[in-house]
């Protein structure tokens, strides 16, 4: 196992780490080096802060490469298929949102080879931090400096699941006397764990430049993320996982009956194309004022796929062979006429024999005698569609920060003060294509027969804020304010439904903490409060018909008092949140255990659900026992509840009972990670326990509690060859006693967690 961020090959200690950066007036905990050696190199970027407290990562597998079962928890919020709650900022930039339509994870953005540090910033948060989701807090993903030395990096990867990785890095060292870049390229690909149907691929490029220019620091990333993902499925009942619990109902053959076939797993896709680049200037205008100033650009376009079990009927043939049927069609717009299940030679309709009761049971209770071909004569040829949900989006943005210190009656007082612009422009087109010959496979026409829908989701962001920050003597206290003006449109280019502008500004939003360095050396006591906020999002825009009016934005009051220590190689924290989140948007999916709803215009449908009062307890210890032992532990104790709309008849028909628990969010949370250096050998063991979550609104299914467990071994290899070059060889071990359990949870179902994973890696430093 090498870690995300891998240290030059040949250190024999692991470095002094603690879990926290600086003195802040509010929570914010930093992934470690422990931590990244936790999680292999194919894996994606989001597992390595699952061992924070108060986090909670669930992938569909090890390698975390299907977004679609991606789901992070923090405190009572989420990121997840229908929920975005959680800010994510790539070295400070905004990722544009996490959703699955149209939106990126940090996975697409960073390699974990890439990667410095993840910080998390839960519940009050920085003031600056540039988000639209971060009701509570933010999530911001460190890329590594250049080195100032040249060299060269390669490490290949080979694990379960056909797993495989090859990257390579080279790094300038100092040139022109003050600039430095790296350049670095990697592949990785993977199969599913369940059964090896999925063809997973990720291509992923990357550069970061460093230059000092006068006053200025200048700043330039740019990176390029190409990945095809086969998705896992969720299970819908606790039935279905205690009946198999190693299978999520996609299936690896195909069969030539399009009912069935609409669960092959190959035609459950993500395929996804992301480039953000940005340029900031840091400057130091004088001793006591500092600016920072940036520019961004993010494109990204991809889709995603379904194989609905026939061909939508859009033209009216007049009684004659289907076009649709024939390849001959192309309908923009319009309407569902009906739906083509067998057709004769000639692509004439066909119906079933009367009477006829399908035999079919699988999948979704079985099938109606219109999908069973034992229900139509002899040479009857099933159709089947091939559906694309196609997702571009284009985002540019300038951010402009500035920091004063002063004197202010004698006392240091800090101002800062900054604004954050971004234009972003949506797209959005349903099509779906003919599979080319249902009865064989799953290749399609290339032209769509019909294109459901064509839309775009103009929006503009501006936010300022405004802190002050003074000091008397051992306290620090701050106060400020900061306000989101965002106005979001959605534009029909078919004409076929009304144009849609909302304007979602918050009130001008207040936080504030204080700071104590108390007389005890090593102790601080801090304090925050803050007023979040998450603006009316585009893809609620989606469905026309639905009354946006009576439809609110997100809000959240986040309290939080903590305390830190560190002595010697000791480190402790302890903090206690509470969490008033108001006019939660709720998402219903048009998927359930009855199947998906293919023909529906949307990903689902929206409504404000009253709201969420949780408040917990976050303990961490990080100490260095020796200087080859250290030991590091996490608890979180949550308690996070509904409250409801405040209509008991409203609730009831939600299937939301007013106290009951929050899907998702586990009561309980522990960590405790050992780790080892001797020589040229790193080792450790860390095992974390997960409390119960509830699946559904109702909490009528909750998910059990469990425990997993990862195990790393480390060879650095300076000291037994006389090369002279840097290397490692890393084995681990991902859910070491083979735990079965259910991981992400969304849209009231479950996926199944991954099983133990074995993978190993080689680094070698030119």
């Amino acid at each position: 196992m090498a870690q995300a961020q891998q240290a030059p090959a040949g250190n024999e200690q692991l470095e002094e780490i603690f879990v926290v950066a600086r003195s802040q007036v509010f929570g914010s905990n930093v992934v470690t080096d422990s931590m990244k050696m936790q999680q292999s190199p194919l894996t994606s970027v989001n597992a390595l802060i699952d061992n924070l407290p108060g986090v909670s990562v669930q992938e569909g597998d090890s390698y975390g490469f299907d977004d679609w079962s991606t789901t992070i928890a923090v405190r009572g919020f989420q990121n997840s298929l229908d929920q975005q709650q959680i800010g994510t900022t790539i070295d400070g930039i905004p990722n544009g949102g996490s959703g699955y339509g149209g939106g990126a994870k940090a996975n697409r953005y960073v390699d974990s080879a890439n990667l410095r540090t993840v910080a998390v910033s839960q519940g009050t948060a920085d003031i600056a931090s540039r988000s639209l989701d971060a009701l509570g807090g933010t999530i911001d993903f460190v890329t590594d400096d250049p080195a100032e030395e040249s060299g060269l990096r390669f490490q290949g990867g080979l694990g379960e699941d056909d797993g495989e990785r090859y990257y390579v890095r080279y790094d300038t060292g100092t040139f022109g006397g003050n600039t430095r870049a790296w350049l670095s390229a990697s592949h990785q690909s993977a199969t599913d764990w369940i059964n090896g149907a999925a063809e997973n691929e990720r291509d992923h490029l990357a550069a970061k430049l460093v230059s000092e220019l006068g006053v200025a620091e200048v700043t330039a990333y740019i990176s390029y993320d190409d990945t095809h993902e086969d998705n896992y499925q969720r299970l819908f009942s606790p039935e279905e996982f205690a009946s198999n619990p190693e299978w999520d109902r996609l299936t690896d053959v195909w069969t030539g009956i399009p009912y069935v076939d609409q669960v092959y797993r190959q035609g459950w896709s993500t395929l996804r194309e992301n480039l953000l680049a940005y340029v900031k200037a840091d400057m130091e205008v004088s001793s006591t004022l500092r600016i920072s100033a940036g520019g961004y650009y993010h494109d990204n376009e991809g889709r995603g796929d379904w194989i609905p079990p026939y061909l939508v009927n859009v033209a009216d043939d007049q009684g004659g062979p289907e076009s649709e049927a024939l390849g001959t069609t192309s309908v923009m717009g319009g309407s569902a006429l009906g739906q083509i299940f067998f057709v004769d030679g000639l692509g004439n309709a066909l119906s079933p024999e009367a009477g006829c009761v399908s035999s079919i049971t699988f999948p979704y209770g079985g099938a109606g005698p219109n999908y069973d071909p034992a229900c139509y004569a002899p040479g009857a040829i099933p159709v089947q569609s091939y559906r694309h949900t196609n997702y571009k989006k284009e985002r540019t943005g300038l951010t402009l920060d500035g920091e004063w210190m002063t004197s202010l009656a004698g006392l240091d007082n800090t101002v800062r003060g900054g604004l954050w612009y971004e234009d972003q422009q949506r797209d959005e087109t349903r099509t779906w294509q003919k599979l080319v010959d249902a009865r064989v496979g799953i290749e399609f026409d290339n032209v769509p027969y019909w294109t459901q829908y064509d839309r775009t989701y103009p929006q503009q962001v501006m936010k300022w804020y405004l802190e002050d920050s003074i000091e008397l003597g051992s306290v620090t206290l701050n106060a400020g304010i900061k306000q989101f003006l965002v106005d979001v449109e959605r534009e029909d280019n078919f004409g076929e439904t009304t144009n849609v502008k909302v304007n979602s500004d918050s009130d001008v939003l207040l936080s504030g903490g204080v700071l104590w360095q108390t007389p005890v050396d090593g102790l601080e006591v801090f304090a925050g409060y803050s007023e979040n906020f998450k603006a009316i999002y585009d893809e609620i825009l989606e469905r026309p018909e639905s009354d946006l009016s009576a439809l609110n934005p997100e809000t959240a009051e986040n309290v939080e008092l903590g305390l830190r220590y560190r002595s010697g190689d000791l480190f402790l924290t302890t903090t206690f949140y509470q969490v008033d989140f108001n006019d939660r948007i709720i998402f219903l999916s048009p998927e359930s255990a009855a199947g998906p709803n293919y023909l529906i215009g949307t990903n689902g449908t929206y409504f404000n659900a009253g709201g969420i009062e949780a408040e917990g307890l976050e303990l961490t210890a990080d100490l260095k026992l020796t200087d080859r032992l250290s030991v590091y532990s996490a608890y979180t104790w949550s308690d996070a509840t509904y409250v409801g709309t405040g209509d008991p008849a409203v609730d009831t028909g939600l299937g939301i009972d007013p106290g009951n628990d929050v899907v998702g969010i586990p009561d309980q949370q522990l960590v405790l990670s050992l780790d080892y250096s001797h020589g040229n050998l790193l080792a450790g063991i860390s095992g974390k326990y997960t409390g119960e979550r509830p699946i559904r609104l109702d909490n009528s299914w909750i998910a059990d509690d469990y425990i997993t467990a990862d195990l790393y071994l480390t060879l650095n290899g300076e000291a037994l060859a006389s090369t002279g070059n840097n290397w490692s060889v890393t084995l681990l071990m991902n859910n070491v006693f083979d735990e079965s359990y259910l991981g992400g949870i969304a849209g009231q179902g479950a996926w199944i967690g991954a099983p133990r994973t074995v993978s190993a890696s080689f680094t070698i430093d030119l």
